[in-house]
């Protein structure tokens, strides 16, 4: 029989010509990034089957070739999967099909076969995640993101901070008598963001396909990390608001976001965000943008710093933030104009308390 057509008797095989395989294994291959033609069958007639490609993946994945070279390779020789080394040529891979060695990982079984079987545990996500992803990939995919970073010194900011917490009435609780509020450093810095952006009314937009909307008032978001997720409760008109205000209006919401216990107004809309991740020693980070809005600020740690002042090396607490902008609605221009206007109000502190 010649060895391009099946023997008498036979029905004719899937794809006459090429290798031979089951379409089960035909897809599994096309999915993994593996030619068929390297693959040895064992199915009746040589076909390849499921077992052979699952065979030739194991050894692909831990950097063994197992396959035989497709013709127009030099006999006895062995494909190169590793993209470390300068390949040895192999079967042409198809346009749309990935490069052998970089398996797609489409869905939950790419995923699941890659790893030993008993080795996880599979955790469902619940709504919350989901809609996480999806916006994620959504501000990723569709928001050209600008990032820019400045260091702020702290120390008049700090000192501040420490003469208002002093000052504060008692109150009586349950708990007994406590103070009517206590700032943090976050505290002034939603105000110190809301101001920035009354300041620079430009940059307090939000893009549109059709036009730009520039709001009127400093909605200023703050990333609250909560098990299971992120979410971001608002501060409403925080340019307007005291920083006492802010400050207990912030604990509140951050407690029933915790407890998921915010109402959908609490957390949606907003015209810019705040992540602070200092508490845990980050230095600075680069946020991603949540639409609509069209920039976030990341706070990092404030800590003590060499700075130069007038030809003298000093101690300084300096904190460095970065702001991301979406580049449509807010440029590198008006994103510096924000950024400074910031850092001049966390550094001159009083200006916080007009």
């Amino acid at each position: 029989t010649p060895p391009d057509r099946p023997a008498a008797g036979h029905p004719p095989l899937e794809g006459e010509g090429k290798a031979r395989a089951t379409p089960l294994a035909r897809r599994l291959a096309r999915e993994a990034g593996i030619a068929l033609s390297t693959v040895s069958g064992t199915g009746p007639y040589g076909r390849v089957v499921k077992a052979d490609i699952d065979a030739a993946l194991s050894s692909l994945l831990e950097g063994e070739v197992s396959a035989k070279r497709t013709e127009g390779v030099a006999s006895g020789g062995a494909a190169q999967f590793s993209t470390a080394l300068a390949p040895t040529p192999v079967e042409a891979t198809p346009p749309d099909r990935p490069v052998a060695g970089h398996p797609p990982l489409k869905g939950e079984g790419d995923v699941l076969r890659l790893f030993e079987q008993g080795s996880y545990d599979l955790v469902p996500h619940d709504n919350m995640r989901k809609t996480i992803a999806r916006r994620l990939v959504e501000a990723k995919t569709t928001i050209p993101h600008f990032y820019l970073t400045l260091d702020c010194e702290l120390d008049a900011l700090l000192a501040l901070r420490t003469q208002i917490n002093a000052a504060a009435p008692v109150k009586k609780t349950d708990k007994g008598d406590a103070p009517a509020y206590k700032l943090s450093v976050n505290d002034m810095v939603i105000k110190a963001m809301a101001m920035a952006l009354k300041a620079v009314p430009d940059a307090n937009a939000s893009w549109t396909e059709s036009a730009m909307v520039k709001h009127k008032h400093a909605d200023v978001g703050v990333a609250v990390s909560i098990p299971g997720g992120l979410i971001t409760p608002i501060i409403r008109h925080a340019d307007e608001k005291t920083l006492s205000t802010i400050s207990n209006e912030m604990k509140d919401l951050a407690s029933r976001a915790r407890s998921r216990k915010l109402k959908p107004e609490e957390y949606q809309g907003g015209t810019t965000a705040v992540s602070n991740l200092g508490m845990f020693g980050i230095k600075d980070f680069a946020a991603v943008i949540n639409p609509p809005h069209a920039t976030i600020l990341a706070v990092g740690a404030g800590e003590e710093r060499a700075v130069v002042k007038n030809g003298e090396i000093k101690i300084a607490t300096v904190m460095s933030v970065t702001l991301s902008t979406d580049h449509r609605a807010v440029d590198g221009a008006l994103g510096a104009e924000l950024l400074v206007a910031f850092k001049n109000l966390l550094e001159n502190p009083m200006g916080l308390l007009v």
